[in-house]
């Protein structure tokens, strides 16, 4: 019998055989299609936080990836949204008086100047700078040249809300003025310290740059870092004001600007952005911001008394002249000959003499009356200064308390 014979017989046992194996097959196949079903199932349901095609969780770096506002809140974020309402637009109108001279006589001016009849005439001048709110009463504070000569001011709050300024003090050497508004329910910004500034911190202005060229009320964010503190100004570059002790930033600071927060990482106020070194008349990360503390003293007098009181020592000098230096017999021309003392002033109770030599302010030497002034720059009434002066060839500290200039 050929093999293919037997194998195409089927005999009654081999039939009971293949048949218990399609069975066992058909169970299998099942079996297998249920194990498929349940592995998908698995494969495919994401965990809390896990990949959808692996079911491993991820759950720190997949919910960063869905929720990109987490990562993106920085500290400047944060900060911005402090200080933010609580940053101004001060829009003010200045008068100018301007002299003017008839068409096409300009050239003629300067031959006959008494011949040609000219007119003048008063111009209105919009400007326009930042400022910020510092107490619910409506104090604003800004710079003093942001309102110096304004007629008008026009304070307006990031939401939208607008207010007419007045001005309750203000001074010009200091740079500082405080202006106030009537208004319900103001956002105050935190003053901070800028007593522990660190170089290479957060440094982030905010105002309103070009604000006349913007149809938007909110405010400015620029960020940089804190370049340097106890920046001098040297008078010649200060256009009248007296700048000690500034902090210099690079955050961008443009016109506008002036009068806006610098402020720290934890959003808190550290200075009053004043202004900048520039060729090209906009930002070169050259900016300067009066320090809050110095700001707060000033803003104290202002609202207390409306102005700065001027302090009193009490001594008249002359600066030491090469004549009047071998009349007293010194070759030290640094220092102010003290020529005339009131009795009963803060320097006569202090023991200073007519002859002495003052030669150091708070530990700070001085050649002449504006050096000497620069050093006082900040002293407020009631506060304690030294002066080092000379006498007969010796020197001595003589701690004075500063009184207020009498009328």
């Amino acid at each position: 019998m050929s093999l293919l014979e037997v194998g195409s017989k089927i005999t009654p046992r081999s039939w009971k055989e293949s048949k218990s194996a399609w069975l066992w097959g058909v169970a299998f196949g099942f079996l297998l299609l249920g194990a498929l079903i349940i592995g998908a199932t698995v494969v495919l349901t994401p965990t809390p936080g896990g990949d959808v095609r692996t079911g491993v969780a991820v759950a720190d770096n997949n919910q960063a990836n869905r929720d990109p506002g987490t990562s993106r809140r920085t500290a400047i974020v944060q900060a911005a949204e402090r200080i933010g309402p609580a940053v101004v637009t001060i829009s003010v109108v200045q008068t100018r008086l301007v002299q003017s001279v008839p068409f096409g006589s300009d050239f003629f001016e300067p031959f006959f100047r008494d011949m040609i009849p000219s007119y003048r005439y008063r111009e209105q001048i919009p400007g326009m700078g930042s400022g910020f709110i510092i107490s619910q009463k409506g104090y604003v504070l800004t710079n003093e040249h942001v309102v110096r000569g304004a007629e008008k001011i026009t304070v307006i709050l990031a939401d939208g809300r607008s207010f007419t300024g007045k001005v309750v003090g203000s001074q010009p050497q200091y740079d500082v003025a405080i202006v106030k508004i009537e208004g319900e329910k103001l956002p105050v910004a935190t003053l901070g310290s800028s007593g522990d500034l660190m170089v290479g911190e957060w440094a982030i202005a905010i105002g309103n740059p070009f604000g006349f060229l913007l149809n938007d009320t909110q405010p400015t964010v620029t960020a940089g870092v804190i370049s340097a503190t106890h920046r001098d100004i040297k008078a010649e570059a200060a256009s009248g004001g007296i700048y000690k002790n500034m902090i210099q930033t690079d955050a961008a600071i443009n016109p506008g600007n002036s009068g806006g927060p610098l402020v720290n990482a934890q959003g808190e106020v550290i200075g009053v952005n004043t202004f900048i070194f520039t060729k090209s008349g906009g930002s070169e990360g050259i900016g300067f911001a009066i320090p809050i503390d110095a700001a707060k003293r000033v803003v104290d007098e202002l609202i207390r008394y409306g102005k700065v009181r001027n302090v009193w020592i009490g001594v008249g000098t002359w600066d030491i002249t090469p004549y009047l230096a071998e009349r007293i017999g010194t070759n030290d021309r640094n220092g102010l000959y003290v020529a005339s003392l009131e009795k009963g002033s803060p320097a006569d109770k202090a023991g200073v003499k007519i002859g002495d030599i003052i030669r150091k302010v708070n530990g700070t030497p001085v050649g002449d009356v504006n050096e000497a002034y620069r050093a006082l720059f900040g002293a407020n009434v009631g506060d304690t200064i030294t002066l080092t002066v000379e006498r007969d060839g010796k020197s001595a500290t003589r701690r004075l308390v500063l009184q207020e200039l009498p009328e």
